[in-house]
């Protein structure tokens, strides 16, 4: 019988240090290692290709999300470029339109560029996608739950459709992460976190990985990273691999908050929509139940009554909520997805996609849900 998740995360690539014994893996800092010869192969020789506190992080990984082969990256944005460096001009790709904006403006402003197609969908319409998809999709990229209105998408029906048409299913888990979605367990060929959220947890990384099934594609990806290079730094993949001990602890626990004030936003006047997985009245909830375990994650997205102004003035007046971009960390944060997470979006697209000056996005943290409770109402009658 395998270990059991936490298990997995305190000790997979956590080995004790042979020599001393040490209790926590040591960091090793070092750029080169002296070989010993020209021709014998060595485990190490340059550290863009592959360092120890690296492959320790990527091995527990690998564990976590049930794949064989983990990268490490030095932001989620390298590890999604990465991905799309398996394309060529001409190939198309298929995305979803409630996607973080760091990656819409990849794909639309530096891919497209380099001539590959990409055509936006709701991927929570499954026939959308199907219809998307035609000869040249070599690649379809999807989030679940979606960043920032947390749409849920069928990830085994994206990946039928895919694979029937020869492409790869690519999978943004960075919400959901390892503890409530496997995406590779539901016919995803890659999945893609930002470390530098739950992953890392405590705000002091900036890190991205990458997980696959087939060691095959593992190869091409690895080759892709060592030849571009944006690689984690071993400080970084250190402070990582002592965060993904906690995981699974901190998000049940993020998560658990989280439904919480959904439940209790659903019910102010000054709040006009809840988006949250976790309410029975979201639409992908059913799907959300069968998709993930454990919980519904802690992101939690809201529109409040009124303009610009009103969300604005919530958002400037909260105190244990933070207002920064980027989630899933210890503290809680604020933010205004359409001028900050998202600004990068075109304005059309954006409001096409439902992304509205009025959404304020939370990344709920580890405080207590009553004193977050209390903030957040103190602000909305601010």
């Amino acid at each position: 019988m395998g270990m059991h998740f936490r298990t997995r995360a305190i000790h997979v690539g956590q080995e004790p240090e042979p020599i001393t014994g040490a209790i926590v893996p040591p960091l090793h800092l070092a750029s080169t290692f002296v070989m010993r010869d020209v021709t014998t192969p060595t485990d190490y020789d340059y550290a863009r290709t592959g360092s120890p506190t690296r492959h320790g992080l990527e091995a527990v990984l690998a564990a976590l999300d049930d794949g064989t082969r983990a990268l490490a990256f030095a932001s989620g944005m390298a590890a999604t470029h990465c991905v799309t460096g398996l394309l060529a001009p001409g190939d198309r790709i298929v995305t979803g339109t409630d996607i973080y904006g760091g990656t819409w403006r990849l794909f639309n402003k530096l891919l497209t560029a380099h001539g590959i197609l990409v055509t936006a969908v709701d991927t929570t319409d499954t026939a959308a996608v199907a219809r998307a998809v035609v000869p040249g999709t070599k690649l379809v990229w999807i989030e679940s739950p979606g960043n920032p209105l947390l749409t849920v998408t069928d990830i085994a029906a994206c990946a039928t459709i895919a694979h029937a048409a020869g492409a790869l299913l690519a999978c943004d888990a960075t919400l959901a992460t390892p503890v409530h979605c496997r995406p590779l367990n539901h016919g995803a060929d890659i999945v893609m976190h930002s470390a530098t959220k739950y992953l890392g947890g405590h705000s002091d990384l900036l890190g991205g990985a990458l997980v696959v099934a087939d060691p095959e594609l593992g190869t091409r990806l690895h080759w892709l990273q060592n030849a571009t290079g944006a690689v984690m730094g071993p400080l970084e993949a250190y402070l990582c691999s002592r965060g993904v001990k906690t995981l699974e602890l901190r998000v049940l626990a993020q998560s658990a908050t989280a439904l919480e004030l959904a439940q209790w936003l659903t019910t102010l006047p000054q709040v006009r929509r809840v988006y949250y997985p976790g309410l029975p009245t979201h639409p992908g909830h059913a799907l959300a139940a069968r998709q993930m375990e454990g919980g519904f994650g802690a992101i939690v997205s809201f529109e409040v009554e009124g303009d610009l102004a009103a969300a604005r003035r919530v958002v400037e007046s909260t105190k244990l909520f933070r207002l920064a971009v980027s989630l899933g960390a210890v503290e809680s944060l604020i933010e205004l997805p359409a001028f900050m997470s998202h600004g990068s979006y075109e304005p059309s697209a954006r409001r096409a996609g439902g992304i509205t000056d009025s959404l304020i996005r939370l990344s709920v943290g580890l405080e207590a849900a009553a004193d977050l409770r209390a903030d957040l109402a103190a602000a909305l009658q601010a």
